[in-house]
Protein backbone atom coordinates (compact mmCIF):
# COMPACT_ATOMS: atom_id res chain seq x y z
CA UNK A 1 0.00 0.00 0.00
CA UNK A 2 3.00 2.68 0.93
CA UNK A 3 4.57 1.53 -2.24
CA UNK A 4 1.39 2.37 -4.39
CA UNK A 5 1.03 5.28 -2.72
CA UNK A 6 4.62 6.64 -3.04
CA UNK A 7 3.99 5.94 -6.95
CA UNK A 8 1.30 7.98 -7.24
CA UNK A 9 2.78 10.80 -5.74
CA UNK A 10 5.85 10.69 -7.81
CA UNK A 11 2.92 10.10 -10.99
CA UNK A 12 0.84 13.12 -9.73
CA UNK A 13 4.43 15.65 -9.11
CA UNK A 14 5.47 14.60 -12.73
CA UNK A 15 1.99 15.48 -14.62
CA UNK A 16 1.24 18.81 -12.41
CA UNK A 17 5.62 19.41 -13.66
CA UNK A 18 3.53 19.09 -16.84
CA UNK A 19 1.32 20.59 -16.70
CA UNK A 20 3.62 23.68 -15.49
CA UNK A 21 5.83 23.46 -18.10
CA UNK A 22 2.97 23.88 -20.94
CA UNK A 23 1.10 26.68 -18.96
CA UNK A 24 4.68 28.32 -19.26
CA UNK A 25 4.77 27.78 -22.93
CA UNK A 26 6.23 29.54 -24.70
CA UNK A 27 9.07 30.34 -22.49
CA UNK A 28 12.15 30.62 -25.16
CA UNK A 29 12.84 29.79 -28.69
CA UNK A 30 11.04 27.78 -31.06
CA UNK A 31 12.98 25.55 -33.56
CA UNK A 32 10.54 25.02 -36.54
CA UNK A 33 12.24 22.65 -39.06
CA UNK A 34 10.93 22.84 -42.75
CA UNK A 35 11.93 19.59 -44.95
CA UNK A 36 12.60 21.29 -47.94
CA UNK A 37 14.90 23.48 -49.60
CA UNK A 38 15.04 27.29 -49.15
CA UNK A 39 13.03 29.93 -51.55
CA UNK A 40 10.28 27.05 -52.71
CA UNK A 41 6.84 27.65 -51.74
CA UNK A 42 7.02 25.16 -48.95
CA UNK A 43 9.56 27.56 -47.49
CA UNK A 44 8.62 31.27 -48.32
CA UNK A 45 5.05 30.93 -47.14
CA UNK A 46 5.88 29.43 -43.67
CA UNK A 47 8.94 31.78 -42.76
CA UNK A 48 6.02 34.44 -43.53
CA UNK A 49 3.66 33.31 -41.31
CA UNK A 50 6.13 32.37 -38.45
CA UNK A 51 7.49 35.77 -38.89
CA UNK A 52 4.82 37.21 -37.37
CA UNK A 53 3.25 34.55 -35.67
CA UNK A 54 6.94 34.88 -33.39
CA UNK A 55 5.06 38.55 -31.72
CA UNK A 56 1.73 36.77 -31.35
CA UNK A 57 3.50 33.93 -29.00
CA UNK A 58 5.71 36.79 -27.55
CA UNK A 59 9.01 34.03 -28.34
CA UNK A 60 11.31 34.26 -31.87
CA UNK A 61 10.77 31.34 -34.26
CA UNK A 62 14.20 29.93 -35.56
CA UNK A 63 13.77 28.16 -38.69
CA UNK A 64 15.57 25.42 -40.92
CA UNK A 65 15.79 23.95 -43.92
CA UNK A 66 16.57 20.20 -44.02
CA UNK A 67 15.58 19.32 -47.35
CA UNK A 68 15.62 15.56 -48.93
CA UNK A 69 13.72 12.31 -49.36
CA UNK A 70 10.46 14.45 -50.58
CA UNK A 71 10.24 16.51 -47.20
CA UNK A 72 10.89 12.98 -45.23
CA UNK A 73 14.16 13.60 -43.59
CA UNK A 74 13.34 16.87 -41.86
CA UNK A 75 10.11 15.16 -41.11
CA UNK A 76 11.86 11.99 -39.05
CA UNK A 77 13.77 14.72 -37.19
CA UNK A 78 10.75 16.49 -35.72
CA UNK A 79 9.48 12.84 -35.03
CA UNK A 80 12.26 12.07 -32.87
CA UNK A 81 12.89 15.34 -31.02
CA UNK A 82 11.37 16.52 -27.63
CA UNK A 83 7.59 16.59 -28.04
CA UNK A 84 7.81 19.51 -25.20
CA UNK A 85 6.33 22.57 -27.93
CA UNK A 86 9.84 23.73 -28.94
CA UNK A 87 9.79 21.54 -32.08
CA UNK A 88 7.76 22.19 -34.81
CA UNK A 89 7.22 21.12 -38.47
CA UNK A 90 5.82 22.91 -41.64
CA UNK A 91 4.69 20.24 -43.51
CA UNK A 92 2.98 20.67 -47.29
CA UNK A 93 1.18 17.95 -49.41
CA UNK A 94 4.26 15.93 -49.63
CA UNK A 95 3.69 14.56 -46.11
CA UNK A 96 0.22 12.86 -47.33
CA UNK A 97 2.37 11.69 -50.53
CA UNK A 98 5.33 10.33 -48.63
CA UNK A 99 3.73 7.35 -47.20
CA UNK A 100 2.77 5.78 -50.56
CA UNK A 101 6.09 6.58 -51.92
CA UNK A 102 8.31 5.59 -49.21
CA UNK A 103 6.90 2.24 -47.87
CA UNK A 104 9.15 1.94 -44.93
CA UNK A 105 9.27 5.23 -43.35
CA UNK A 106 10.76 5.49 -40.13
CA UNK A 107 7.95 7.44 -38.77
CA UNK A 108 3.90 6.86 -38.73
CA UNK A 109 2.11 9.88 -40.12
CA UNK A 110 -1.15 9.58 -38.56
CA UNK A 111 0.84 7.86 -35.03
CA UNK A 112 3.45 10.16 -34.60
CA UNK A 113 2.23 13.57 -35.69
CA UNK A 114 -0.44 15.89 -34.33
CA UNK A 115 -1.59 18.15 -36.66
CA UNK A 116 -1.61 21.60 -35.00
CA UNK A 117 -2.45 24.75 -37.86
CA UNK A 118 -3.63 24.64 -40.79
CA UNK A 119 -2.12 27.62 -43.03
CA UNK A 120 -3.78 27.37 -46.66
CA UNK A 121 -4.41 25.87 -49.45
CA UNK A 122 -2.55 26.89 -53.19
CA UNK A 123 -3.02 25.74 -56.57
CA UNK A 124 -0.29 24.40 -59.19
CA UNK A 125 -0.01 26.05 -62.56
CA UNK A 126 0.64 24.13 -65.35
CA UNK A 127 3.86 26.45 -67.20
CA UNK A 128 5.59 25.72 -70.28
CA UNK A 129 8.85 27.85 -71.89
CA UNK A 130 7.32 30.33 -73.90
CA UNK A 131 9.70 29.01 -76.55
CA UNK A 132 7.34 25.80 -77.23
CA UNK A 133 4.81 26.61 -79.81
CA UNK A 134 1.37 25.38 -77.49
CA UNK A 135 -0.72 28.26 -76.69
CA UNK A 136 -3.65 26.39 -75.00
CA UNK A 137 -3.89 23.13 -72.68
CA UNK A 138 -5.71 21.48 -75.61
CA UNK A 139 -2.79 22.52 -78.00
CA UNK A 140 -0.38 21.11 -75.44
CA UNK A 141 -2.36 17.55 -75.29
CA UNK A 142 -2.92 17.13 -79.30
CA UNK A 143 0.72 17.54 -79.54
CA UNK A 144 2.28 15.15 -76.85
CA UNK A 145 -0.19 12.72 -78.09
CA UNK A 146 0.58 12.62 -81.54
CA UNK A 147 4.49 12.36 -80.59
CA UNK A 148 6.20 9.01 -79.45
CA UNK A 149 5.58 8.13 -75.47
CA UNK A 150 8.03 9.90 -73.52
CA UNK A 151 8.86 12.24 -75.93
CA UNK A 152 7.43 14.63 -73.58
CA UNK A 153 9.20 15.56 -70.59
CA UNK A 154 7.88 17.40 -67.22
CA UNK A 155 9.90 18.49 -64.32
CA UNK A 156 9.33 17.96 -60.75
CA UNK A 157 10.49 19.02 -57.25
CA UNK A 158 10.92 15.62 -56.60
CA UNK A 159 9.67 12.20 -56.50
CA UNK A 160 6.37 12.22 -54.48
CA UNK A 161 6.17 15.80 -53.92
CA UNK A 162 3.45 18.13 -54.65
CA UNK A 163 4.42 19.21 -58.14
CA UNK A 164 4.81 15.53 -59.12
CA UNK A 165 1.45 14.19 -58.34
CA UNK A 166 0.00 17.63 -59.91
CA UNK A 167 1.83 16.53 -62.98
CA UNK A 168 0.89 12.58 -62.69
CA UNK A 169 -2.95 13.42 -62.27
CA UNK A 170 -2.65 15.86 -65.41
CA UNK A 171 -1.07 13.45 -67.38
CA UNK A 172 -3.40 9.90 -66.72
CA UNK A 173 -6.43 12.23 -67.40
CA UNK A 174 -4.66 13.78 -70.78
CA UNK A 175 -4.02 9.88 -71.44
CA UNK A 176 -0.19 11.25 -72.85
CA UNK A 177 3.21 9.41 -71.75
CA UNK A 178 6.00 11.35 -70.51
CA UNK A 179 9.50 11.37 -69.36
CA UNK A 180 9.87 12.31 -65.23
CA UNK A 181 12.52 14.96 -64.54
CA UNK A 182 13.35 14.69 -60.56
CA UNK A 183 15.37 17.26 -59.01
CA UNK A 184 16.60 18.33 -55.73
CA UNK A 185 14.07 21.42 -55.45
CA UNK A 186 10.98 23.45 -57.44
CA UNK A 187 14.09 26.12 -57.86
CA UNK A 188 15.98 23.85 -60.14
CA UNK A 189 13.06 22.88 -62.37
CA UNK A 190 11.94 26.03 -62.86
CA UNK A 191 15.32 26.97 -64.27
CA UNK A 192 15.52 24.19 -66.50
CA UNK A 193 11.88 25.42 -67.79
CA UNK A 194 12.78 28.53 -68.19
CA UNK A 195 16.05 27.56 -69.89
CA UNK A 196 13.55 25.32 -72.34
CA UNK A 197 15.38 22.04 -70.95
CA UNK A 198 12.32 20.45 -70.20
CA UNK A 199 8.56 20.67 -71.86
CA UNK A 200 6.46 21.36 -68.38
CA UNK A 201 6.43 21.70 -64.97
CA UNK A 202 3.10 22.08 -62.31
CA UNK A 203 5.04 25.43 -60.53
CA UNK A 204 3.34 26.55 -57.13
CA UNK A 205 1.25 29.49 -58.29
CA UNK A 206 3.50 31.90 -55.82
CA UNK A 207 6.49 31.09 -57.59
CA UNK A 208 4.80 31.23 -61.37
CA UNK A 209 3.17 34.38 -60.88
CA UNK A 210 6.07 36.77 -61.41
CA UNK A 211 7.11 35.14 -64.37
CA UNK A 212 3.64 34.58 -66.13
CA UNK A 213 3.33 38.17 -65.47
CA UNK A 214 6.74 39.22 -67.25
CA UNK A 215 5.73 36.55 -70.31
CA UNK A 216 9.16 34.63 -69.25
CA UNK A 217 6.80 31.38 -69.11
CA UNK A 218 3.17 30.82 -70.29
CA UNK A 219 0.74 29.17 -68.00
CA UNK A 220 -2.22 26.44 -69.51
CA UNK A 221 -3.85 25.16 -66.62
CA UNK A 222 -4.32 25.54 -63.27
CA UNK A 223 -4.16 22.30 -60.57
CA UNK A 224 -7.56 23.08 -58.73
CA UNK A 225 -11.50 22.79 -59.68
CA UNK A 226 -11.88 26.94 -59.56
CA UNK A 227 -10.13 29.35 -61.52
CA UNK A 228 -7.22 31.41 -59.50
CA UNK A 229 -8.14 34.86 -58.84
CA UNK A 230 -4.46 35.97 -60.50
CA UNK A 231 -4.83 34.15 -63.07
CA UNK A 232 -8.77 34.19 -64.44
CA UNK A 233 -7.80 33.18 -68.64
CA UNK A 234 -6.08 30.01 -67.41
CA UNK A 235 -8.69 27.30 -67.37
CA UNK A 236 -9.29 24.25 -64.97
CA UNK A 237 -9.09 20.91 -65.97
CA UNK A 238 -12.37 20.25 -65.86
CA UNK A 239 -12.96 23.29 -68.19
CA UNK A 240 -10.00 21.77 -70.34
CA UNK A 241 -12.02 18.96 -70.51
CA UNK A 242 -10.10 16.23 -67.80
CA UNK A 243 -11.74 14.47 -65.17
CA UNK A 244 -10.36 13.34 -61.61
CA UNK A 245 -6.98 15.74 -62.14
CA UNK A 246 -7.55 18.03 -60.01
CA UNK A 247 -5.03 18.83 -56.87
CA UNK A 248 -4.57 21.29 -54.37
CA UNK A 249 -1.17 22.16 -52.76
CA UNK A 250 -1.60 22.44 -48.89
CA UNK A 251 0.80 24.04 -46.10
CA UNK A 252 0.18 23.17 -42.01
CA UNK A 253 2.38 22.61 -39.34
CA UNK A 254 2.39 19.87 -36.97
CA UNK A 255 4.04 18.39 -33.49
CA UNK A 256 5.62 15.52 -32.27
CA UNK A 257 2.54 13.36 -31.56
CA UNK A 258 3.48 13.28 -27.38
CA UNK A 259 3.14 16.80 -27.36
CA UNK A 260 0.99 17.87 -24.70
CA UNK A 261 -2.88 19.52 -25.69
CA UNK A 262 -2.72 22.82 -24.21
CA UNK A 263 0.38 23.51 -26.34
CA UNK A 264 -1.15 22.29 -29.80
CA UNK A 265 -4.18 24.60 -28.51
CA UNK A 266 -2.11 27.32 -27.50
CA UNK A 267 -0.62 27.51 -30.88
CA UNK A 268 -3.74 26.78 -32.62
CA UNK A 269 -5.11 29.39 -30.95
CA UNK A 270 -2.90 31.81 -31.88
CA UNK A 271 -2.38 31.02 -35.49
CA UNK A 272 -5.99 30.79 -36.01
CA UNK A 273 -5.99 34.46 -34.69
CA UNK A 274 -3.01 35.47 -36.83
CA UNK A 275 -4.61 33.88 -40.14
CA UNK A 276 -7.74 36.05 -39.89
CA UNK A 277 -6.21 39.16 -39.88
CA UNK A 278 -6.96 41.11 -42.50
CA UNK A 279 -3.02 42.06 -43.20
CA UNK A 280 -1.72 38.37 -42.77
CA UNK A 281 -4.94 36.93 -45.29
CA UNK A 282 -3.32 39.67 -47.90
CA UNK A 283 -0.06 38.44 -47.98
CA UNK A 284 -1.26 34.81 -48.21
CA UNK A 285 -3.42 35.85 -51.17
CA UNK A 286 0.08 37.72 -52.63
CA UNK A 287 1.70 34.58 -52.50
CA UNK A 288 -1.32 32.28 -53.89
CA UNK A 289 -2.86 30.78 -50.49
CA UNK A 290 -6.15 30.95 -49.57
CA UNK A 291 -6.60 30.19 -45.55
CA UNK A 292 -8.38 27.37 -45.21
CA UNK A 293 -9.37 27.34 -41.35
CA UNK A 294 -9.45 23.81 -39.37
CA UNK A 295 -9.18 22.41 -35.82
CA UNK A 296 -6.63 20.10 -35.71
CA UNK A 297 -8.54 16.98 -35.40
CA UNK A 298 -10.42 18.15 -38.74
CA UNK A 299 -6.71 18.41 -39.99
CA UNK A 300 -5.77 15.46 -38.59
CA UNK A 301 -8.94 13.53 -40.84
CA UNK A 302 -8.14 15.78 -43.90
CA UNK A 303 -4.42 14.89 -43.60
CA UNK A 304 -5.21 10.81 -43.78
CA UNK A 305 -7.69 11.17 -46.44
CA UNK A 306 -5.18 12.60 -48.71
CA UNK A 307 -3.51 9.91 -47.34
CA UNK A 308 -5.77 7.39 -48.60
CA UNK A 309 -6.23 8.91 -51.74
CA UNK A 310 -2.45 9.73 -52.71
CA UNK A 311 -1.94 5.18 -52.37
CA UNK A 312 -4.68 4.92 -55.25
CA UNK A 313 -3.28 7.26 -57.56
CA UNK A 314 1.05 6.39 -56.81
CA UNK A 315 -0.37 2.99 -57.75
CA UNK A 316 -2.35 3.42 -60.47
CA UNK A 317 0.47 5.67 -62.12
CA UNK A 318 3.02 3.17 -61.17
CA UNK A 319 5.06 5.94 -59.45
CA UNK A 320 8.18 4.30 -57.57
CA UNK A 321 11.32 6.36 -55.93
Amino acid sequence: MRRFVRWAMIAGSLLLTGTARADDWPSHVIKATIPFGAGSAADVVPRVVFDRLAGELGQAIVVENRPGAGGTIGTAAVVKADADGYNILSQSSALSIAPAIYPHLPFDITKDLSSVLMIGVSANVMIVPVSRPWKTVQDFIADARSRKPGAISFGSAGVGSATHISAEKFRLAAGIETTHVPYRGGAEALADILGGRIDFYFCPLATALPLIREGRVRALVISTGKRATDLPDVPTPAEAGLKNAESVFWLGVFMPAKTPRNIVEKFHDAGTRLLAEPAMQESLVKLGVEPLPMQPAEMDAFVAREIAGNINLIRAAGITP
